[in-house]
């Protein structure tokens, strides 16, 4: 009996899956930020590169 009564009060499993859910959602985060800068950046290169196309024709 007194080692189940161990077992009920043992917290550390609950403890490593609190850590892997914050973990989890903090990499989800990174991932949508890193997806949105590089989204706003490629349309930025993609700007400037039509930009250096045009002068470059006009020379």
């Amino acid at each position: 009996m007194n080692i189940v009564t161990r077992f009920l009060k043992d917290e550390s499993g609950a403890t490593a899956i609190e850590y892997g859910l914050i973990a989890a959602l903090i990499s989800v985060g990174i991932i949508a930020a890193a997806t949105t800068l590089g989204s706003g950046l490629s349309n930025l290169f993609s700007g400037i590169g039509g930009k250096l196309d045009t002068s470059a024709n006009a020379i």
